[in-house]
């Protein structure tokens, strides 16, 4: 039997179903359909990630990923304003140099600059500000970067990012409390395998020639950042020989350290590695003894000359049943 038509000015009771059915439909028509699809995609996004967030991996990564990050925030907070002595001495040491000082042998509580004298106007715009915004922009510049490499890292694998990161929590904390530039260097090596050739091979040369160390990446860059490295360094020598007085300088006070201890902050350069695994079809094919075997074989063939390079072995096939 049909129902008899609502009376004017009367609307239906909120409790019932029909009530609730008009109520949503006044409020979808209240909303505008661009809006509506935009509501309908984070709703899918958020079911998505409530998903992924179920995934026993993803557990264990984002607690191993928040331990590492309180591990390295309770330390910081706990230096205080004792940290940022290498950085300091950056800052002191082109404060000096733009007064027409020494910056190789600073008076007063500064560690010395020990990096090459044409690298000082680098430097120069940043040492400018008063020491307190200059430390602050610095550290906070600098874990910003790396929050974007986690990220990247991430998005890829997840729960291998995480131990990696946790097991470099040490290097990466000890270079946020001394303002150490070694993880800048990380970061310039990592921006190196995603940028234009002539810039990768600047980052990688400029990186090469203040610690050395970085000159092992040199082959994960691409052909033309290999090409442009090596121009790059030998502008890097140039420039060290027109400044040469300066240069020797610097020498002295480097190697004037004497011993030092075992520096386990430079194993924050292993987060530079990341992009080139991760790109690679099978990041940690290195790890197993069947590429071991495949290499030294390689290596046989090109000693020897006969034949080519042997080919990686199939996978076995996988029976049904």
């Amino acid at each position: 039997m049909a129902e008899p038509d609502e009376p004017a000015g009367l609307h239906p009771i909120p409790g019932s179903a029909r009530g609730r059915g008009r109520i949503v439909a006044d409020l979808g028509s209240m909303v505008d359909p661009p809006t509506r699809r935009r509501a309908g995609v984070f709703r899918r996004a958020l079911r998505r990630e409530a998903s992924r967030l179920r995934d026993p991996r993803r557990i264990a990564a984002i607690f191993l990923l928040s331990l590492a990050f309180a591990l390295l925030l309770s330390g910081m907070i706990a230096r205080g304003d004792a940290g940022g002595a290498d950085a300091r001495a950056y800052w002191a040491g082109v404060r000096m140099w733009l007064n027409g000082g020494d910056p190789y042998h600073p008076t007063g509580p500064f560690l010395p600059y020990v990096y090459a004298p044409w690298m000082l106007p680098m430097f120069a715009p940043w040492a400018i500000l008063p020491w307190d915004v200059a430390w602050f922009v610095w550290r906070v510049g600098t874990i910003l970067l790396l929050l974007w490499t986690i990220h990247w890292a991430y998005r890829r694998r997840p729960l291998t990012t995480a131990v990696i990161f946790a097991v470099l929590a040490f290097p990466f904390g000890a270079n946020l409390d001394t303002g150490n530039i070694n993880l800048q260097l990380t970061l310039m090596l990592w921006a190196a395998q995603f940028t234009v050739p002539w810039l990768s091979g600047l980052l990688w040369a400029v990186a090469t020639w203040m610690k050395w160390l970085p000159v092992v990446f040199w082959p994960i860059l691409s052909r033309g950042g290999r090409r442009w490295g090596i121009g790059w360094l030998l502008v890097s020598i140039v420039l060290s020989l027109a400044t040469l007085p300066l240069t020797i300088v610097q020498l002295r006070v480097l190697f004037g350290f004497g011993a030092r201890p075992v520096r386990l902050d430079y194993l924050v350069y292993l987060w530079a590695f990341i992009p080139w695994l991760y790109r690679r079809p099978d990041p940690f094919d290195f790890l197993r003894p069947a590429t071991w075997r495949r290499w030294a074989a390689d290596l046989r063939f090109r000693t020897r000359g006969r034949g080519r390079p042997s080919q990686p072995a199939p996978p076995p096939e996988i029976k049904a049943g």
